[in-house]
């Protein structure tokens, strides 16, 4: 016999469980107010509250069929981890990868995914850093519409390949961190509203009502998202969670759900004995996200930085429209300003949303804002998904991977960047309803209507090839200039690990030397100059020091190795990069 329990407020009558199409009925917890519980034969199971339909389990820790279908336990006891060794690591001085399971492959498994973990072992990253696995309807999507937050999605290889992926990682010395969804549910296959108040209309998310995280009834509700997040960590071996929008979570509470979240996240990394973060996307450019809770924060380890994003990808392409524009004006300085303060927008007037934003980071410590030249969300939510490396050369690519790995801030590449991957990543859906399929089709052209793109020219979500495009093209590493990126990648990488300078997170230690005009700009790493030169043709960078090697050079630029140019500067040539140590 298996106990089956289940928070249903709203169920007046009775709550059964069908296992295996018999029905059992539960009884009402005296002590555990809106809570059903009583046993019942182990099998496929879901519930019916009063006369209703068969619905899943809320923590379903797996749906065989789907996340409409009938849940399944699953006995996390039973998984033969390997004997590795691993204890985990923090994350500070580390450099993540993010990837897609359904695209990192053509077979879009986590066992196909394992099979390419010896390639970012030898790119030299930490950490991998997986989009969200959890069940959404049909066999293709982003991720970002699960609806069963306890559960892993079955055209992946479910929980089983889940925990394989995770032990082959920590047996080659990668952490793996989670992407995980607190802030809504995918609008199909959600049943949550159905068992009680997991929702609320006092206040509204671009996904229509919130989560209910302050209303009555909530704290059952932060209670299940947080068991979520800690059995990710524990019953899977996660080393970090990455939390989507947390500026979604809307929380009146005095303790707030995230500061609730990181303390207890604090208790199990004591419990398991090894580091345990959570690293949050905001979008409100506040300190709060990161600083500790004994200071009033919310006590997360890290957030990712998409104003550093922003200065470097103006700075790079010269793009300026929407939300680049505050950043287009002088994409140099905003990079500078970014390098030296973590936040571009700190207080100051943001064009884009009509006011002012955000107020100054507040910290010295930049390894708590992730930097990054690409995401899935910079590159998927473009009209074409295309990537940076289909319009610019490869100098200038390594201008940007320079930038980003001799940052003061935790480094993350997207998929395929390393190589200057020519495979777009774009926005590709399977939803099962019909009239949801074509709702997120007319929407996402309407959206890039307005921006002067035909409906023609958009991809639709819902059309195979679309997902098939998205594929990385695992023969692009071995060919030329593809393979040249890739070396210089992990000459980068090696020389953070190797060069404790290029890795300090000290913003105050940061100085940043640039000439708008010329379009050259050095960042001062200690001893060493991190020079790029994006202007139009061959610039004198000045060092601010006496040359003294050329360590990586990349594009018409120095050779590496001595003798570097008298003056105290260095000569490159357009898109060119050269990291210099200095006597």
């Amino acid at each position: 016999m298996a106990r089956y329990e289940v928070w249903a407020p709203y169920a007046s009558v009775r709550v059964r469980v069908e296992v295996d199409g018999v029905e059992h009925e539960l009884a009402r917890c005296p002590e555990r107010s809106g809570w059903w519980s009583g046993e019942a034969p182990e099998g496929d199971y879901a519930f019916r509250l009063d006369d209703g339909p068969p619905l899943p389990d809320p923590r379903s820790p797996r749906q065989p069929l789907g996340p409409d279908g009938p849940s399944r336990a699953v006995d996390h006891a039973a998984f033969h981890w390997s004997r590795t060794g691993w204890r985990g690591r923090a994350l500070p001085g580390a450099v993540l990868y993010e990837l897609h399971i359904g695209t990192f492959t053509a077979r879009g498994t986590f066992d196909a995914a394992a099979e390419h973990l010896d390639h970012l072992v030898e790119l030299g990253v930490d950490f991998v850093e997986l989009m969200p696995v959890c069940p959404f309807p049909g066999r293709h999507g982003w991720g970002y519409d699960g609806v069963s937050p306890w559960a892993v999605h079955e055209p992946y290889g479910g929980p089983e390949g889940l925990k394989r992926f995770v032990d082959t990682a920590h047996r080659k010395g990668l952490g793996v961190v989670l992407d995980v969804v607190h802030n809504h549910l995918g609008p199909s296959g959600n049943h949550l509203p159905a068992y009680g108040p997991y929702f609320t209309d006092r206040h509204h998310t671009p996904w229509g009502s919130a989560v209910n995280l302050d209303a009555p009834g909530s704290d059952e509700v932060r209670a299940y998202l947080i068991g979520s997040a800690l059995a990710w960590l524990r019953d899977y071996r996660i080393d970090g969670l990455r939390l989507d929008a947390v500026h979604a979570l809307v929380d009146d509470r005095a303790f707030h759900f995230l500061e609730e979240l990181s303390y207890a996240v604090e208790r199990l990394a004591v419990t398991e004995n090894r580091p345990l973060f959570l690293v949050a996307e905001s979008d409100l450019n506040t300190p709060r996200t990161t600083a500790a809770r004994e200071a009033g924060g919310h006590g997360l380890t890290a957030q990712w930085s998409d104003d550093f994003h922003h200065a470097l990808h103006c700075a790079l392409t010269g793009e300026s429209q929407g939300y680049y524009g505050d950043f287009a004006r002088a994409p140099l300085a905003a990079l500078a300003k970014a390098l030296r303060h973590g936040f571009f927008h700190d207080g100051g007037w943001s064009t884009f949303r009509e006011r002012g934003h955000g107020r100054p980071f507040g910290s010295t410590a930049g390894h708590r804002l992730l930097g990054y030249l690409q995401t899935h969300d910079q590159v998927g939510n473009r009209a074409l998904g295309d990537r940076i490396s289909t319009s610019l050369p490869p100098g200038r690519l390594a201008c940007g991977a320079a930038l980003v790995l001799t940052s003061p801030f935790t480094p993350m590449l997207f998929m395929g960047e390393e190589w200057g991957a020519a495979t777009p990543w774009q926005y590709f859906t399977d939803h099962t309803d019909p009239e949801l399929a074509e709702a997120v089709r007319r929407g996402r052209r309407r959206e890039f209507a307005e921006h002067g793109w035909t409906a023609e020219a958009v991809p639709d979500p819902q059309e195979p090839a679309t997902l098939l495009r998205s594929v990385l093209d695992w023969t692009e590493p071995r060919r030329a200039p593809h393979s040249e990126l890739l070396d210089w990648y992990r000459t980068l990488i090696l020389l953070r690990r190797t060069r404790p300078e290029l890795a300090d997170p000290d913003l105050g230690a940061v100085r940043v030397v640039y000439d708008e005009a010329a379009g050259w700009l050095v960042v001062h790493r200690g001893p060493y100059r991190v020079a790029v030169n994006l202007g139009p043709g061959e610039a004198a960078v000045p060092l601010a020091g006496t040359g003294r090697e050329v360590v990586a050079a990349f594009g018409a630029a120095p050779a590496a190795g001595p003798g570097v140019p008298e003056g105290g500067a260095v000569r490159l040539a357009a898109d060119s990069v050269a990291v210099v140590l200095t006597g």
